[in-house]
This record gives C-alpha cells, structure tokens and sequence, in this order.
C-alpha cells in the first residue's frame, strides 16, 4: 500500500468538509456576536430625549409626566399623558394602545401598561409601566381620536 515510511495516508474528504463547515460556522457565530455587540453599544448621537413630541402624521402633540423622578428601574409606576390638537385644544376620550422597547436589546417592557383612564382636559393616567433595566428606551403611543390614528414615540435614558 505505502512504499516508504514517509508516505502519508491522503487526508479523508469528509473530515476535510466537515472542518470547513466548522469553521465557516465559527465563524459566523463570531460575526453575529460581534454584530450584536455593536448594536446593543450603539445610541443615536441626536436622540431626542424631549418629553413633548408631535405625533408622526402631525395630528396631535403629547407630553408626559412620569408619577416619580427620576424614572425608576424594576419598580411599576405610572405616567400622566397629554394629547393636544395641533392648536392646543385638548383630545378628549381617545383610545390609546401602549408600547415600549428596548432597541439595543431587542425585548419589550416586562408589563402590560394600559392608558385607558381619562383624567380630563386632554390628560390620560398610564398604569402599569416597568422598566428592567437602564439604558435606552422608547415609549409608543397610538392614538386614535374622531376616526383618526396617529403614533407618537418617546425615546428615554434611564440609569
């Protein structure tokens, strides 16, 4: 079979492909990991972190008063939301959905907050709101008032 002691055995194709296959797929794991660290690192230079905001279609302009300041982690508590038309009249008895997320992360709020008690002069009670951790988040409301929807969005840097 060999003719000389330094004769080698040719190396097996399938161990050959499986190696490659290996390392292709260490090496993707190395490159989403990477990905990921970048973006869990990465917040917007111009973030606007404003507690008043126009809606995205202009129908209205909300503000917010968190119940406790500064905004606590791990802890529920509750926000005061003001709608107003574009000409400062206040929005009365809308309906209101409630979203939050954690770009960097990727996950949502731990709860299921609600805005569904109207305080009066365009002023909505939002319950039930918890954040698991500091960093960046945002807040989405959609908004719907008279046959129209509108979504407003508040970014927030908590500690």
């Amino acid at each position: 079979m060999y003719t000389t002691p330094t004769e080698r055995r040719p190396f097996p194709k399938r161990l050959k492909a499986a190696l490659v296959i290996v390392g292709v797929l260490a090496g993707t794991v190395a490159l989403a990991g990477a990905a990921m660290v970048v973006r869990m690192n990465h917040v917007p230079a111009d973030l606007n972190l404003g507690t008043t905001r126009t809606s995205n279609a202009g129908l209205f302009k909300a503000s917010y008063r968190p119940s406790v300041t500064p905004i606590p982690v791990n802890r529920l508590h509750s926000w005061t939301l003001h709608l107003e038309t574009p000409r400062g009249e206040p929005i009365e008895h809308a309906l209101i959905s409630v979203d939050g997320d954690m770009p960097q992360h990727g996950h949502g709020l731990p709860t299921h907050p609600v805005a569904d008690t109207y305080l009066g002069h365009g002023d909505y009670l939002v319950e039930g709101l918890k954040y698991q951790m500091g960093g960046w988040w945002v807040m989405d409301y959609k908004v719907t008032f008279q046959n129209k929807t509108d979504t407003v969005r508040f970014n927030l840097m908590l500690r």
